[in-house]
C-alpha cells in the first residue's frame, strides 16, 4: 500500500489540510506583497528555493523586493491567526534566520557586485499586518 492513503490511518487528513495550508500562505504572501509594492518596493521574485544537497534542505525566500534605492529587500512572511503564543513575528528563530541568509547568499551570486541588501520581516497575527525593516542582520 506504498503511496496510498488508509482509511482512518495516521495523517489520513493531512492531504486537505496541505492545501489549505498553502492557500493561507500564499493568501499571506499576496497580502505582503500588496503592502510593500504600495510603500513603492518592486517584485523581483517570489518563492526563491534553494537547496544544501539531495537530501538537506536549504532554505526559501517568500519575496525578494528592490527599493527605489537599488536595495535588494529579501522578505519572510509569516501569519498566524492570533499573535497568541509570541505571534507571527517571534516564530522567526535563529535556525529559520540561517535558512534565510543560506537562501540570500545563494541569490546574491548571480551578481557580479552585489547591490546593498537587508532582511525583512511582514508579520501577519489576525487582521494585522507589520512590516518589520531590518528585522535581522546577516
Amino acid at each position: 500500500m506504498f503511496g496510498r492513503w488508509k482509511s482512518g490511518a495516521k495523517g489520513a487528513g493531512d492531504a486537505p489540510r496541505a492545501t489549505g495550508r498553502k492557500a493561507a500562505g500564499d493568501a499571506a504572501e499576496a497580502r505582503a506583497l500588496a503592502l510593500l509594492r504600495a510603500q513603492g518596493l518592486a517584485l523581483v521574485e517570489r518563492n526563491y528555493r534553494v537547496a544544501r544537497g539531495p537530501r538537506a534542505r536549504g532554505g526559501e525566500i517568500d519575496l525578494v523586493l528592490r527599493e527605489r534605492d537599488g536595495t535588494l529587500v529579501f522578505v519572510e512572511v509569516r501569519a498566524r491567526r492570533s499573535d497568541a503564543h509570541g505571534g507571527a513575528a517571534a516564530s522567526i528563530g535563529a535556525a529559520k534566520q540561517r535558512a534565510l541568509v543560506f537562501a540570500a547568499q545563494h541569490y546574491l551570486l548571480r551578481f557580479g557586485s552585489p547591490p546593498p541588501c537587508r532582511f525583512d520581516v511582514v508579520a501577519i497575527d489576525g487582521d494585522r499586518i507589520e512590516w518589520l525593516r531590518g528585522a535581522f542582520e546577516a
